[in-house]
């Protein structure tokens, strides 16, 4: 019971944080086309509408959710820091045992969320700052800890939670080296994908609450797969790094000039 007073307690003042702090952009909120656009811009030219219908369906969900939170005028970094109060907080509901599991793997996907509705919300009010990207990616590496810890208290080895850790840092280590070597900030998108990552630890708690006799069994299961998954995702992405980065640069058109 003290767990959840203090769960919810917090829960309220992020709350009231969020209220106080909102004021509403002197500016339209841009259309999904303009999201995208930005979105664009910010990933090093990856355009979501021509890539992955995985991710474009992703991004489309959050524009959606995040629509309405950007005309309130609500901070980013308000939603950044609810992540983390999210993911922390599935060890609360996790700890009970029983049936709160399944509550505990839907507390995951909220986390996930709001991880993703920060940037997008940023981007929907022009809060963009070099400093949002840099919080923002650090918090991406905090939660993926954490979430790795909420399935390793449920029941999955410790040892494979540090193999998978491991693979979700080197899949985007990779990534970031690739942007500071003249490569865009996407690279290529995998298998190994934060909503995918989301999705499958989430489920290694929430089905652990339905096949309550078999908790370890699934939650070992659920990280593995993520683990294959990861592991998958880092040999996609070097390749496409490879292959982008070693291409010839593109040459411009050479300019007639007419006789006179």
């Amino acid at each position: 019971m003290t767990g959840i007073a203090l769960l919810g307690g917090s829960g309220m003042l992020l709350v009231v944080l969020g209220l106080i702090t909102a004021r509403r952009p002197d500016h339209e909120i841009p259309d999904k086309d303009g999201y995208f656009d930005r979105w664009s811009v910010l990933h090093g030219g990856y355009d979501p509408r021509s890539g992955s219908r995985w991710l474009r369906g992703w991004l489309t969900m959050v524009y959606v959710i995040a629509r309405p939170l950007a005309r309130r005028g609500v901070q980013p970094d308000v939603l950044t820091i609810s992540s983390i109060w999210l993911a922390g907080a599935v060890f609360v509901p996790a700890a009970a045992g029983g049936r709160w599991a399944m509550f505990a793997g839907w507390v995951l996907v909220a986390s996930g969320l709001f991880d993703t509705l920060d940037g997008c919300v940023a981007v929907l009010e022009d809060r963009t700052t070099r400093w949002g990207y840099v919080l923002d990616s650090a918090v991406d590496r905090i939660n993926d800890a954490i979430y790795l810890a909420a399935v390793v208290s449920v029941g999955a080895p410790i040892e494979l939670a540090i193999v998978c850790g491991f693979l979700f840092f080197f899949l985007e280590y990779v990534r970031a080296r690739a942007g500071n070597a003249g490569g865009d900030e996407v690279g290529k998108v995998t298998l190994g994908e934060r909503p995918n990552r989301v999705i499958f630890l989430s489920a290694s708690i929430h089905f652990g609450g339905v096949f309550l006799g078999s908790r370890e069994l699934v939650a070992t299961t659920g990280m593995a797969l993520i683990t294959v998954l990861t592991l998958i995702a880092v040999g996609q992405l070097l390749v496409a790094v490879r292959r982008q980065l070693l291409a010839p640069p593109a040459q411009e058109p050479a300019v007639v000039v007419p006789e006179t």
